[in-house]
C-alpha cells in the first residue's frame, strides 16, 4: 500500500547560509554603520539585537529576505521573547522543527473530513498517510497544501 509522511523539517545547512548572508549585508549597510547590531543562532533559535526597535525590525527583515532567497520558509520561525538588555533591544524567535500535536490533529481533522480513503496516524513529530491508490495520497497532499496550516509541510518517505 502506498505511504508517505508528513513532516515539517528546516534545512539547517540553508539556515546557517541565510543568516550567514544577512551578516554580510548587516555589514555593507549605510544604515547600521556605527551601530551596534548583530544576529546570533544556535541551533535551535536565532537571536536579534540592535539598538533601536526599527533597526531590529530592519534585521528580522534582511534575514526573512535571505531566507526566502535559500528556499527556507519564513514560517519555521516561531515568534519568540522580546528584551532590553542596557542599550540593546533583543528578539528571539525558535525555529520550528516537527509537528506538534495539536496541529497534527488538526491536519487529521482535515484529511479525514474530506472523506477520502486514506488512514492517518501521528507517529511523534510526523503524520503518516496510507491509502490503497496514489490519486488518493495526491488528494491528500493538495488538502494540506491549500489548508491553513501555519508551519511549513514538506512530504517524504513516500512508498508505493
Amino acid at each position: 500500500m502506498p505511504s508517505f509522511d508528513t513532516v515539517s523539517e528546516v534545512d539547517m545547512h540553508e539556515v546557517t547560509n541565510a543568516i550567514d548572508q544577512a551578516k554580510r549585508e548587516l555589514g555593507n549597510r549605510w544604515d547600521f554603520k556605527n551601530v551596534q547590531a548583530d544576529i546570533t543562532f544556535d541551533k535551535e533559535k536565532i537571536e536579534f539585537a540592535a539598538e533601536q526597535d526599527f533597526q531590529l525590525d530592519q534585521l528580522i527583515e534582511m534575514l526573512k529576505m535571505a531566507f526566502s532567497k535559500r528556499g527556507v520558509d519564513v514560517r519555521a520561525l516561531n515568534d519568540g521573547s522580546d528584551s532590553k538588555a542596557g542599550k540593546l533591544v533583543k528578539k528571539t524567535y525558535a525555529l520550528q522543527q516537527g509537528i506538534d500535536q495539536a496541529t497534527a490533529r488538526k491536519m487529521v481533522k482535515l484529511v479525514k473530513d474530506s472523506k477520502i480513503k486514506v488512514q492517518v496516524a501521528i507517529q511523534g513529530d510526523k503524520v503518516r498517510m496510507t491509502g490503497k491508490k496514489r490519486d488518493d495520497l495526491q488528494q491528500a497532499m493538495a488538502i494540506l497544501k491549500e489548508s491553513d496550516i501555519d508551519i511549513p509541510i514538506q512530504f517524504n518517505n513516500f512508498r508505493d
